[in-house]
């Protein structure tokens, strides 16, 4: 399990990627959500189930907390990262067989 201050620095680099990308535009030529505003607030969600888990695991520690939520919280974290890596590995998949293409 990582430590506290390994968590903070996390999330702390991951924000400073999304605040460097959110000039990239909000909306594409089309109307509709552009790409890197779908990827941020993915990532988004995925740092607020990390958070909920890391205040919920802190908060059992103090003896503050139910263990069900801490399970619940670390068990919507596990799938918010499991989706993401799923995501990464098909855009990486995709790249891939985009490159091999002839041209």
């Amino acid at each position: 399990m990582a430590s506290p201050t390994v968590a903070a620095n996390a999330y702390a680099n991951l924000a400073r990627m999304m605040d460097s990308g959110a000039a990239a535009g909000k909306a594409s030529e089309g109307g509709g959500p552009s790409f890197g505003a779908v990827l941020k607030d993915a990532l988004s969600s995925v740092m607020d189930a990390g958070r909920k888990s890391d205040a919920q695991t802190v908060a059992m520690a103090s003896g503050k907390a139910n263990v069900m939520d801490v399970v619940t919280a670390v068990a919507d974290t596990d799938v918010a990262v499991s989706t993401l890596v799923s995501v990464r590995d098909r855009v990486i998949q995709s790249y891939e067989d985009i490159m091999k293409m002839p041209i």
